[in-house]
């Protein structure tokens, strides 16, 4: 009997060591890709000269006399003292002549940067030109034969892959971590030609600029931004996707700077009660609001109220999406767009243009007018010639008063808006309104576009 319990007890740690192995082995194991990788990281830190005329602090000119005294001190002669300001963040090699890819941000405003390899020798680095709206730069030292990164594809990632990082958190050069990939698309405020790769992986001040590596030791993003309320990491940080930064880069390095393409819309998400109000099956597309006269999507006959469901054969789920793939597109070239209009769809090729550096931004008259009621709760009026010419547009109503509670009320519409179509139909005129108005079904979700300063948008009305 003892004997039995004996070769239980060895069979029990034998498959509990073997249990482990397997364990063991279904973990990534890291070190060749760390050792293989790491030569092709950088830390970058810039070096900001400021200077005081007088050698005293700002502000000091300002100051009663009474206090200028306990700032009288170091150089008397009147030169001009120099401060310097280093910040520190990451990077890394693409090419064996010396360019390196960084954010914009981590050498935004610098005087000079200082590149540091992995054997600590340190380079004085040029800027080859920087893109504010990629948050991408491309550095070049004169050095030659240095370690390049291989690059892959953000495309063929995969939500739940394994990634790791290598950078400079807190000036900690060549630091390690990893995680997983959590999403990919993310769509930043501010940012919108970056469909960002969301991770859990530790990015801190000072990895910005560093490489994001696959399991097969290939670059597929450049770490960039944090979710933080501390300031320190929590679990959220996001990845510029190499395919992008790429593309930003070749930009950079045969002209300077970056030409995107352009379609001349304004857009906004379509909810679950605006798919049904536009005939759509699901809430997905962009919706148009307005697409500018003389631009490219209205020069190929996109007008408000259609839904850009499909572009270039990439399906259009948020409106988010949309500038994505429209900004990656050459200008000049043709694209071809897949439309809902009133619940059918339609294909539209556009000739796509180019996106200006400056949006011109319109501001509407906004007047009050006599009462007039009816089943949506609203009074209008018709608008002036010069009320149209501020508004940028030829259709439309001034709203005069919003009954409190209303239907129009509860979507946020008040005295000074401009109606511009209801129920897929444009209103020209006060009389235009009232009839489409004694028209309207009831039971239904249906759009009203509603302009304020220029600021143009569909919602939702319901007349049960």
């Amino acid at each position: 009997m003892q004997a039995l319990k004996t070769s239980i007890s060895i069979l029990f740690v034998l498959l509990m060591s073997v249990s482990l192995q397997v364990s063991a082995r279904s973990l990534p194991d890291f070190t060749d890709l760390v050792k293989e990788q790491s030569p092709t990281v950088v830390n970058i830190s810039t070096i900001t000269h400021s200077q005081s005329a007088s050698g005293m602090p700002p502000g000091y000119e300002q100051m009663p006399e009474i206090f200028r005294h306990f700032f009288q001190f170091g150089p008397r002669d009147g030169e001009p003292r120099q401060r310097d300001a280093q910040s520190l963040g990451s990077g890394f090699i693409i090419s064996e002549d010396g360019y390196i890819l960084t954010n914009n941000h981590v050498i935004e405003g610098a005087d000079e940067i200082i590149v540091r390899l992995s054997d600590r020798s340190e380079l004085e680095a040029k800027l080859i030109g920087a893109d504010k709206s990629s948050d991408i730069a491309l550095l070049k030292v004169e050095e030659s034969g240095l370690p390049t990164a291989k690059l892959g594809s953000s495309e063929e990632l995969e939500v739940g892959e394994w990634v790791l990082a290598i950078g400079s958190p807190f000036g900690f050069d060549h630091t390690v971590t990893k995680g997983i990939v959590s999403a990919k698309g993310r769509s930043l405020p501010n940012e919108n030609y970056v469909p960002f790769i969301q991770t859990d992986v530790a990015i801190n001040p000072g990895n910005s600029g560093g490489p994001l590596f696959d399991m097969d030791g290939k670059v597929i993003g450049i770490n960039s931004q944090i979710y933080t309320r501390s300031g320190g990491f929590m679990g959220v940080s996001f990845a510029i996707p190499i395919d992008v930064a790429m593309k930003v880069a070749a930009q950079l390095k045969d002209k300077g700077y970056v030409s995107r393409g352009y379609l001349g819309v304004r857009i906004q998400e379509v909810n679950k009660e605006l798919a049904e109000a536009f005939g759509l099956d699901k809430p997905a597309g962009a919706l148009v609001v307005q697409a500018y006269d003389g631009e490219p999507a209205a020069e190929a006959g996109i007008m408000a109220g259609d839904v850009i469901v499909e572009f270039n054969d990439k399906p259009i789920i948020l409106s988010s999406d949309l500038p994505h793939v429209v900004g990656q597109v050459t200008p000049g070239s043709e694209a071809t767009l897949v439309i809902n209009r009133q619940g059918k769809e339609k294909t539209i090729t556009v000739k796509v243009g180019e996106l200006p550096t400056t949006e011109q931004v319109y501001a509407g008259n906004q007047q009050q007018a006599p009462k007039l009621t009816n089943p949506l709760g609203v009074s209008v009026k018709d608008m002036t010639d010069e009320q149209r010419r501020n508004a940028d547009i030829n259709k439309g109503v001034i709203v005069d008063q919003v009954v409190p509670d209303s239907i129009v009320a509860r979507k946020g519409v008040r005295p000074g808006d401009i109606i511009a179509m209801l129920n897929h139909q444009w209103i020209g005129s006060k009389s235009d309104f009232d009839q489409v108005v004694s028209e309207l079904p009831s039971g239904r979700n249906l759009p009203m576009l509603v302009i304020r300063k220029g600021m143009r948008r569909f919602v939702w009305v319901r007349i049960d």
